[in-house]
């Protein structure tokens, strides 16, 4: 048969990785570069992730991904340290006495948060995805822990939408991110960049005979006796990694609208480290930008010879006017870094970064099937209630089983 697909993210990459050896596969990249959010710079003989990356000891199928790429040597363990900038100051929020003496939560508040964190890990979420975040931190444990811990939080990943995001969303994330030391958190990364994966998905996929087409939009799809056409081409099927309302725009099916945002990330090159020492930085203080991540905190400085750092902001619509300039701006101002500091920088937007988990949400998540045409991405039930590397790739899986089990049953 005779495939196409949308999209050279993670998950249109796994699907053609598994499809192409039994079938003929087209894929479409509108981008120059594979590999979507997970798309890398080559700057300086290095290479580093547009937008930050890293993952977590649970991605088994990521994991296991690496492993059929012949890249598992390439995994590597670190300690992802956490933080917040607060009344312009630094405060990290690592070992016991760190967490103890932050002067924004009282010691019962600090109580509360661990107890929450327990509480986590063994909560039903189904019922969460029907109340905010922000109402249940503040039935539950107050206005000032909301303000102080888990509003930067939620400003950092989900900017001006953060009041809509549900209890679910936060669970989940407060979950997953519980593997820690005593020192940070444990994270995973690939010693080189995780480009290596997006590289040889892409060579395992040219080897066998499948077609990659960069910088190929796909403007139109439909069905016609009894087959699909895209940009004129035939196809026995077609796989839409693409969010749901764009695939709509080209000829798609009409679907309960999945709330979206877009991320604007800078990652710029100093000359010192400016952020204490801490990977992940929250802004509580108000700035263009929602965290400032220091990649070189977490992953060594020697295999760069520079400072990286991103400015991660998040917004819907377009992207709010001299976003770029604001934030280097910023940065430079409140970090006391001088303009001939910065050794480089660049901007990477992408107007549909991913989903907002909005109460309800869970109730728009498509079905792999809509009509005979195949969808999954970031908007599936894998990537619910917390979008990772390891649901975009169970995704690719999951719609790959599903396109097999219906063309045996003739029904594509």
């Amino acid at each position: 048969m005779k495939i196409g697909i949308i999209g050279g993210g993670l998950t249109g990459l796994v699907a053609a990785s598994r499809l192409v050896q039994e079938h003929e596969v087209d894929l479409f990249e509108k981008m120059p570069s594979l590999g979507g959010c997970l798309s890398s710079y080559n700057v300086n003989d290095y290479w580093i992730e547009k937008y930050y990356h890293h993952c977590f000891s649970g991605d088994t199928s990521l994991f296991a991904l690496i492993t059929d790429m012949g890249l598992s040597h390439k995994i590597e363990w670190k300690t992802g340290t956490t933080g917040y900038f607060a009344g312009n100051k630094i405060y990290p929020l690592n070992t016991p006495l760190q967490i103890l003496l932050y002067p924004k939560l009282s010691f019962i508040d600090k109580v509360k948060l661990a107890r929450l964190t327990v509480l986590a890990k063994k909560t039903d979420l189904k019922p969460l995805d029907e109340i905010t975040a922000d109402e249940y931190i503040i039935q539950h444990l107050g206005k000032k822990i909301y303000s102080s811990f888990f509003e930067p939080l939620l400003k950092s990943k989900f900017g001006d939408r953060r009041n809509e995001v549900s209890a679910a969303w936060l669970f989940s994330r407060i979950a997953i991110r519980s593997d820690r030391g005593i020192a940070g958190e444990h994270l995973g990364y690939m010693n080189g960049g995780f480009h290596l994966l997006i590289d040889a998905l892409e060579k395992s996929i040219v080897t066998k005979g499948g077609v990659i087409q960069k910088q190929s939009p796909v403007s139109s799809v439909f069905h016609k006796n009894g087959a699909w056409e895209a940009n004129g081409t035939r196809y026995d099927a077609i796989i839409s990694t693409i969010p749901p309302q764009e695939l709509e725009k080209i000829g798609g099916p009409v679907l309960p609208l999945i709330p979206y945002q877009g991320a604007a990330c800078m990652t710029l090159a100093t000359e010192r480290e400016v952020t204490g020492g801490i990977y992940w930085l929250n802004m509580k203080d108000t700035a263009p930008y929602g965290a400032v991540v220091t990649h070189t905190n977490f992953i060594p400085f020697s295999r760069y010879g520079e400072h990286i750092v991103y400015l991660a902001s998040y917004f819907t619509g377009t992207t709010p006017p001299r976003l770029d300039a604001r934030m280097l701006e910023d940065f430079c101002t409140r970090f006391s870094v001088a303009r001939d500091e910065i050794h480089w920088h660049k901007m990477a937007v992408d107007p549909w970064a991913g989903p907002v988990y909005t109460t309800g949400y869970r109730n728009l998540i498509p079905a792999y099937e809509q009509k005979g045409l195949f969808m999954a991405g970031m908007f599936s039930r894998t990537n619910y209630p917390e979008r990772s590397m390891e649901g975009s790739i169970r995704a690719g899986y999951e719609v790959t089983e599903c396109f097999r089990t219906r063309s045996a049953h003739g029904r594509t």
